[in-house]
């Protein structure tokens, strides 16, 4: 009977973790691929799992963060999706490229055309957003999945630095520093000089090369030479000895 109370706390105490646990793990969520730098440009995916059994995704809204405006917002096509894109005015004009940008994206609706992302599934949404801040660590979007039964799950909850995640956070892009472009600049020319070292190593070498050739073939030729007088003179003296 012990033994059984032990087992039932046990399973009890598991479904209690998963369950708390479940929201962290499909939550919304983006990722860069690659990096996400700062003033730069980058490829980012917004990965949406399906969490329910009886119903499927078909339609996920991703709100922009007002704070920091991107311009530049192109989605990639998706077989079974509409992608809408909607831009508003801005507060303030940016500067981009030596143009004043008075509007930004603000939101990216995808739309299912078919069943969407199943139970079970995960779709990714790919975007190419930029410029990127460069006075911001990271990135807030929050988003809106709704699935076929109607549905609607927010995942719009700001994460807190030091607080445990929230049942619904919003997906957060963290940016890395900027790249150098006097570092690449430089590197390049490294490696351009290495491969100039190189190939100066590799004339120099051939050219010993030829050189040593040139020297055996003299040397060669000279004993040739001297055998063929030899044989001659030997020649001579067996006739005049006749």
């Amino acid at each position: 009977m012990k033994v059984s109370r032990i087992a039932a706390s046990g399973a009890l105490a598991a479904t209690a973790v998963l369950a708390l646990s479940s929201p962290a793990l499909a939550h919304v969520s983006v990722r860069p691929e690659g990096t996400a730098a700062k003033g730069g440009y980058a490829v980012v995916d917004f990965k949406v799992p399906n969490e329910r059994d009886n119903a499927s995704t078909t339609k996920l809204e991703v709100t922009f963060p007002t704070d920091h405006p991107l311009a530049s917002v192109m989605p990639e096509p998706i077989d079974g999706w509409k992608i809408d894109v909607t831009r508003s005015l801005l507060a303030e004009p940016l500067e981009m490229h030596g143009k004043k940008i008075t509007e930004a994206v603000s939101k990216v609706t995808w739309t299912a055309t078919g069943q969407g992302i199943a139970s079970g599934f995960f779709q990714k949404f790919p975007l190419s957003v930029g410029t990127l801040p460069e006075d911001a660590d990271q990135l807030v979007f929050k988003a809106v999945q709704t699935y076929s039964n109607k549905e609607v799950v927010r995942w719009i909850e700001v994460p807190q630095e030091g607080q445990d995640e929230p049942e619904h956070p919003a997906p957060v892009l963290t940016l890395s520093a900027a790249e150098d472009e006097h570092a690449h600049a430089a590197a390049g020319a490294e490696k351009a000089s290495d491969a100039t070292a190189n190939t100066a190593s590799t004339t120099a070498a051939d050219g010993d090369g030829t050189d040593t050739t040139a020297r055996v073939l003299g040397v060669v030729g000279i004993v040739v030479g001297v055998a063929g007088v030899a044989f001659g003179v030997l020649a001579g003296r067996r006739r005049s000895a006749a």
